[in-house]
């Protein structure tokens, strides 16, 4: 075999490529530990504490005056402003001054102790999820025990027995208990969510690249001739360096957050590196498999790209597959990162038996396979280059 044909010179090749391009620095090692960075040290505190809000007192009684100093006293909430009307908290709202505001209407106290059923009311701006989700769940409960308090206030003034009182109030008692997460940080779901998705990004965006640019600049025929016309034997050799690379990084991302970062791991490392292997080349396989639809370096860049950045809200990290609509939900199972989602929650976070995650690891296998479907394409393209810009 010559020097200059083969495998290994295909290898060295395309690691040679990679050495000399900055744009693979840039992709390969810059974006990856930025976003390890970036994601991670924003959400190093978990949940977010003291959201901004505000309270409009219209009462003005010692009843209103309490559960202010009750609400102001959580962790979640911080009373930045105390305002008199309901137009100048939503205007407050509006201007993104405040994510929400709680509103106790006048002659409150009067009307709850003659029995008249006041309401209370608050406003949380959902546009943006996670403080308004915090600071409604913080309302909803000052509203509740407000509530209770009040019913066991009125009984004690007419000689009822509080203790006797106490389980019609609440005849059922919660325990809540975070499996997986039992502080409930939300960097741990983030993070672990976000993270392997950007990756998954990534490896669609440098595949694709690489491969458009051997077309781009009519190096294909050369690449082809190095593989003495094998066009698996091109791509396997042009591809391999990317592997071992992406896998690198893949394995410091899970050193990171699970070594550096203390995150639930209850499952086996050796599980957790194998399944980041198959993600890697499920993804790049589903990248070489839209290269071979779509031979053209800019509409396979632009389709990765926004199956890429779709995979946030399709593979079902923020909202369940079971309650989206059948037409949308079926397309969170054609992207690799949906298993590598459910396999982190069987085994990083639930420790189960690696036999119950069989089902994901095959489907990973499914996207290696594609390929092979359209190399005969890509060679048609490859043996007769012609860049479409």
């Amino acid at each position: 075999m010559k020097l200059d044909k083969g495998i290994f010179a295909i290898g060295l090749r395309s690691l040679v490529q990679i050495v000399r391009r900055p744009i693979y620095w840039f992709g390969f090692f810059g974006i990856p530990l930025f976003m390890f960075l970036f994601i991670t040290s924003m959400m190093e505190s978990g949940l977010p504490h003291r959201i901004p809000a505000a309270m409009v007192d219209r009462d003005g009684t010692s009843l209103s005056r309490q559960i202010t100093q009750s609400l102001s006293g959580m962790q979640a909430v911080n009373i930045s402003q105390t305002l008199n009307s309901y137009s100048a908290a939503r205007k407050s709202l509006q201007k993104g001054e405040i994510y929400g505001f709680f509103l106790i209407p006048e002659n409150f106290q009067a009307d709850l102790l003659a029995g008249r059923e006041p309401e209370i009311t608050f406003y949380t701006n959902m546009t943006y999820f996670v403080p308004g989700s915090m600071l409604f769940k913080s309302f909803k409960t000052t509203a509740v025990y407000t509530k209770a308090g009040m019913a066991m206030k009125i009984a004690n003034s007419v000689g009822a027995d509080a203790e006797a009182l106490a389980p019609m109030l609440q005849p059922v008692n919660i325990q809540v208990r975070g499996i997986g997460n039992p502080c409930l940080n939300y960097g741990i779901y983030l993070s672990n969510s976000f993270v392997p998705c950007l990756l998954e990004l990534l490896i669609f965006l440098m595949t694709v690249f690489s491969l458009g640019q051997e077309i781009k600049y009519a190096t294909s025929t050369r690449l082809l001739q190095m593989a003495d016309g094998s066009i698996y034997k091109a791509i396997f050799a042009k591809i391999l360096p990317q592997t071992i690379i992406w896998w690198i990084v893949a394995c410091f991302m899970l050193s990171w957050l699970y070594k550096y970062n203390g995150y639930t791991m209850q499952g086996k490392w050796w599980i957790m590196f194998m399944s980041e292997l198959m993600f890697v080349l499920a993804c790049q396989g589903f990248a070489i498999f839209v290269f071979g639809v779509l031979p053209n370096l800019r509409l396979s860049a632009s389709i990765c790209s926004l199956l890429g950045i779709l995979a946030f809200s399709l593979a079902a990290f923020s909202f369940p597959v079971q309650s989206m609509y059948g037409a949308i939900g079926i397309f969170s199972y054609i992207l690799p990162i949906r298993y590598n989602f459910l396999i982190y929650a069987d085994q990083a976070l639930n420790g189960i038996d690696l036999y119950y995650s069989r089902v994901w690891f095959a489907a990973y296998i499914v996207f290696m396979i594609l390929p092979f479907t359209v190399l005969w394409r890509i060679k048609k393209e490859m043996k007769d280059p012609v860049y479409a810009p």
